[in-house]
């Protein structure tokens, strides 16, 4: 196991890690922020901090998991510093139903007509991701736009599964409500 070998001494099976990972934990972090040198810097961090502390990682959850709790945490602290409001990016969606149905209503209008619709409601969209808690915007950017089960969020939070499950429904709730009028 790569992080194995990085705990007994191999400094540089920790590149490996940082390649494989790297997009994943970026993109996590850019969605909560919408700031790309943000991002890159906490991204970063990320993984200094994992390097920093990977003799105390024990395999009770995966690599990823853990590195993704590290990430998530500094996000939220520099959220929490800077009040930042982070925006929903539609580069990164995974297949949502509210969104695809969305999309997919746009495909019989012409090009610019479609492309001033996606920025109108991208604009609106990152306005209702704002009004959102920190804790439900990020089990929103969790689960839809990076694709993590249920159980791997609420490892990622420590908090119950439940809880992640109460959260994401209430917060697609609240989109669908301020989205209303985007959705025929």
């Amino acid at each position: 196991m790569i992080v194995q070998r990085v705990q007994a001494g191999d400094v540089a099976a920790f590149d490996q890690l940082i390649l494989k990972y790297r997009e994943r934990v970026y993109a996590m972090v850019y969605n909560m922020t919408s700031n790309r040198e943000d991002a890159a810097d906490l991204t970063q961090d990320a993984f200094i901090k994992a390097f920093q502390s990977i003799n105390r990682f024990q395999g009770q959850s995966s690599f990823f998991t853990w590195l993704y709790r590290i990430a998530i945490n500094s996000a939220l602290t520099h959220i929490r510093r800077s009040k930042l409001r982070s925006f929903f990016s539609f580069d990164k969606v995974h297949e949502d139903a509210t969104v695809s149905a969305i999309l997919n209503q746009l495909t019989d209008k012409k090009d610019v007509e479609r492309e001033v619709f996606v920025n109108e409601l991208q604009e609106k969209l990152n306005e209702a991701m704002a009004k959102l808690s920190i804790p439900h915007r990020t089990v929103v950017t969790l689960f839809e736009i990076d694709g993590l089960s249920h159980e791997e969020i609420a490892e990622i939070m420590n908090c119950s599964v439940g809880t992640v499950r109460s959260r994401l429904h209430y917060a697609k709730q609240f989109l669908q409500a301020e989205l209303q009028s985007y959705v025929r």
